[in-house]
């Protein structure tokens, strides 16, 4: 026979109950860097100090619904500019000095136009440029002085440049930095981006075209200070 729950003799006060947040990785490329929306604490913990956007699980929302709230309240970013997945729970016991915080972080690649939107919006937030140092990220102004990031912010953001690099080998994440029709030089200056390195361009070129991620859309760009290129379509979901 199976046990029957009885809410009224069950005590919750029983166990811990840990705190809950969501962190959001929002990434983008511009002028050919990996860039991350930070926002500047004012209040202890780590004052002064820039952290990922973040909050407290409220007890009557989703984790989902929680990343959507603070994209609008901490970004000022609504939900149709950004594709939030899941990236990782980060629960050490000493991840924050205020009380035990188990977070869950959410990363999307957001167009450079969004998040510049985002700087005007009024928000204590700036755009950080990122770069791996012996496997650990690093962020910096745009003259290359480093950031102090708040609680374990960096792991964090290791953590997504690592998942970011892998997946841009096999699945078409660059594509949702790029506008609606763009070049294939605009789509190997992202993904070189992304991964931190150079690629053979004949073979990059080739790779995208067979992919079946994109199609021509019969138009050339205009404007060019050089020879004008074709442009080019996405046709394959974006996955982050």
């Amino acid at each position: 026979m199976s046990e029957i729950f009885d809410p009224i003799t069950y005590n919750p006060n029983a166990y811990d109950r840990p705190s809950v947040t969501v962190d959001l990785v929002l990434l983008t490329v511009d002028d050919g860097t990996v860039q991350v929306l930070l926002t500047r604490r004012k209040e202890a913990p780590f004052a002064g100090a820039y952290a990922l956007p973040g909050g407290f699980v409220r007890m009557d929302e989703g984790l989902e619904d929680a990343a959507l709230r603070v994209l609008s309240d901490k970004a000022g970013l609504e939900a149709e500019a950004a594709y939030l997945e899941q990236l990782y729970t980060f629960g050490d016991t000493a991840r924050d000095p205020r009380m035990r915080i188990i977070t869950v972080a959410y990363y999307a690649l957001i167009p450079a136009t969004h998040l510049h939107a985002a700087l005007g919006q009024g928000q204590d937030v700036t755009l950080a440029n990122l770069s791996l140092s012996d496997d650990t990220a690093l962020a910096m102004t745009a003259d290359g002085a480093l950031l102090n990031l708040a609680f374990d912010h960096a792991a964090i953001l290791t953590h997504a440049l690592r998942r970011l690099r892998a997946k841009a080998s096999y699945a078409p994440v660059a594509l949702s930095l790029l506008p609606k029709k763009f070049t294939l030089r605009a789509l190997q200056s992202v993904h070189e981006a992304i991964i931190g390195a150079p690629v053979n361009k004949p073979a990059f070129r080739r790779k995208m075209l067979d992919s079946g991620w994109i199609e021509a859309s019969g138009e050339m760009e205009t404007g060019a200070a050089f020879r004008p290129a074709e442009l080019y379509l996405r046709v394959s979901p974006i996955t982050n």
